[in-house]
């Protein structure tokens, strides 16, 4: 199947992009264009009957860790750093009105 593309498209294009072409770059876009959509039309003639379809290439998989708590909780000590406490929480003077 022959892709066509014509002046209408290369136009719009041109607009998208905010290129201005030249006449002999605006052939040559046509050209490669058109080969690049005969070439991806080639992919539809594969037979893909039992292919699953995938994301990605290579498997992949979570390379993060477990979120595991290693140090407890020791609010008590970090609590003693604190000049006012309140609530088992740092009290702090307002910042915002």
């Amino acid at each position: 199947m022959t892709n066509i593309i014509n002046d209408e498209i290369i136009e719009y294009l041109g607009i998208l992009t905010k290129l201005e072409l030249s006449e002999e770059e605006r052939e040559e876009a046509k050209r490669d264009m058109e080969k690049m959509l005969n070439y991806i039309g080639k992919l539809n003639e594969l037979d893909t009957t039992g292919v699953e379809p995938m994301s990605h290439v290579f498997p992949i998989q979570n390379v993060f860790r477990e979120d595991v708590v290693t140090n407890g909780d020791d609010s008590e000590n970090m609590l003693k750093n604190a000049p006012v406490e309140r609530n088992n929480m740092f009290e702090v003077p307002k910042t915002v009105d």
